[in-house]
């Protein structure tokens, strides 16, 4: 079931103009055809995706996916964390509504990088938990930001958007760019060993809306 809850939104940033909207096709997909739409960041050049289905332009309420990038899971199947899982989940969804976007922003572990992101996990073998890792890199728990995809789905003419997500901190980025959140869709997979502790961490440390079982039922966690 959904999240009815919905924050009060007005803007309270300029809006940032960083992007070019670089290119765009539709690309057929065992989901159906996706219109693909790639952002480049004039800034950095890096490029980010907006896989669109249906036409959400000028419509309130669009289901929306913000994403980040996770090589780890989405390409070599890694089982320490559930993003693969949650990006199906999403595309999954929006397909079936006829009706979406899932943004695919370049972010790579929480924004610090591929590389660094290894080195995390090398120090979690070793006892950290996630956020304790990325400390002792020298990192924040978080380094995403969200004024990109808010230009993003500006240039797509969405009026608001219904978010599938389970992290607070997705809402309030939106929120600060003047994207009007009108309710959050939960997020949900399964957990497996690898990841359960994670999940947990995320949860406790950061306040992510994830909902798990008791430790003794190991049949299915609802996860974000």
């Amino acid at each position: 079931m959904s999240d009815t809850r919905s924050p009060q939104v007005l803007p309270t940033r300029k809006p940032t103009q960083h992007l070019e909207r670089y290119s765009e096709a539709d690309v057929p997909t065992a989901r159906g055809v996706l219109k693909t739409i790639v952002f480049r960041d004039k800034r950095n050049g890096k490029e980010h995706v907006a896989l669109v289905v249906g036409e959400p332009k000028g419509l309130e309420g669009v289901p929306v996916r913000i994403h980040s990038e996770c090589l780890t899971s989405e390409v070599f199947g890694s089982l320490k964390c559930d993003c693969r899982e949650q990006l199906d989940r999403a595309l999954d969804f929006v397909s079936q509504n006829g009706l979406g976007v899932v943004l695919y922003l370049r972010q790579e572990g929480r924004g610090i990088g591929l590389g660094n992101k290894i080195k995390a996990y090398a120090l979690q073998s070793k006892g950290l938990d996630t956020y304790e890792a990325n400390r002792q890199l020298g990192f924040a728990d978080d380094l995403r930001s969200y004024d990109i995809a808010a230009e993003m789905l500006r240039s797509l003419d969405v009026r608001s958007v219904d978010l599938i997500t389970n992290n607070p901190l997705k809402i309030a980025g939106l929120v600060e760019e003047g994207v009007a959140v009108r309710r959050r869709i939960p997020s949900r997979t399964e957990h497996n060993p690898h990841n359960v502790d994670y999940l947990k961490t995320k949860r406790e440390r950061t306040g992510h809306l994830i909902e798990l079982f008791a430790e003794d039922d190991d049949t299915e966690a609802k996860a974000g």
